[in-house]
């Protein structure tokens, strides 16, 4: 090869591993669908969210009261299905109630995510009644959050919170202290991105300012205060994978949706819907 040639083909070459540096690594995001849409109809949900081709699914408190006594039916159930147990919701934590009530509760869900063969745990948390948070309130919470995390932990079940509207993590000034407050070793972010947006928030900041902390994502639309079918609201989807690609996420998306919009659209419509708009994105896997 002639000398210019060769510097040309190692210009070339520096060229690509330049631009791909700037590009960032590409997110791997493995895509589920929760079960809330089917309004506790878990068993038709699992039946049309594995037709719809998600591979993961996330349930909620009907699950457990279905299947608590017989998890591994339900771990075989999903097996048949082809579906991952992502995630069980397990509900709010508030510091009205007794402290070791909560703690309790919460490992009793994680005790049969576990034996269920399910991986994460959803924790919400409640904003003081009648008054706006104070500091303490932060301090405490992070600290049962921690305990917590720490019991589920011990199973092999890690725990994500779930910002949400009413929560005391609510606008990102609010999840950032609950984080900060909390261990990180036992704390995760579940990140919701129509919640995190009607909070004031940018859903593709969020993934940077997180990206060490998000343990997965609820991948939802908004159209002014109501949740909608995916690519039906104003979340900037583009912009969220561009962020998850930036930060190098390799984890789950659940695309959620609390309800149908439309009185005649089925739960396994708006999940179509969605697909169809991953696919459009060019963001499906199969």
């Amino acid at each position: 090869m002639k000398r210019r040639d060769f510097l040309a083909t190692v210009g070339a070459a520096t060229s690509a591993m330049a631009m791909q540096r700037r590009a960032g690594p590409a997110a791997r995001v493995r895509l589920g669908y929760a079960a809330i849409t089917w309004n506790g109809n878990d068993r038709q949900a699992i039946d049309d969210i594995a037709a719809l081709g998600y591979h993961g699914i996330q349930l909620r408190q009907p699950a457990f009261d279905a299947w608590s006594a017989q998890p591994q039916a339900l771990q075989e159930l999903l097996a048949q299905k082809g579906l991952v147990f992502v995630a069980l919701s397990s509900g709010d934590v508030t510091l009205d109630a007794v402290e070791q009530d909560m703690v309790a509760l919460h490992t009793r869900h994680a005790e049969f995510l576990r034996a269920a063969g399910g991986r994460y745990l959803q924790i919400i948390d409640q904003r003081p009644k009648g008054r706006s948070p104070v500091a303490g309130d932060f301090t405490r919470m992070g600290r049962l959050l921690t305990e917590i995390g720490r019991r589920t932990s011990d199973l092999g079940i890690p725990l994500g919170y779930h910002n949400h509207m009413g929560a005391l993590g609510q606008s990102p000034e609010e999840v950032a202290r609950v984080l900060d407050a909390a261990d990180p070793r036992y704390v995760k972010l579940l990140l919701d991105v129509a919640h995190y947006q009607q909070a004031g928030g940018d859903p593709a900041a969020a993934i940077r300012q997180h990206a060490g902390r998000i343990l997965f994502l609820h991948i939802k639309d908004l159209a002014g205060d109501r949740f909608v079918e995916l690519g039906r609201g104003s979340v900037d989807f583009r912009a969220m994978f561009a962020a998850l690609d930036a930060t190098g996420f390799d984890g789950w998306g659940v695309v959620e949706l609390d309800a149908v919009p439309q009185p005649s659209e089925t739960p396994k419509e708006a999940g179509a819907i969605a697909r169809r708009y991953l696919e459009a994105l060019n963001r499906w896997n199969d």
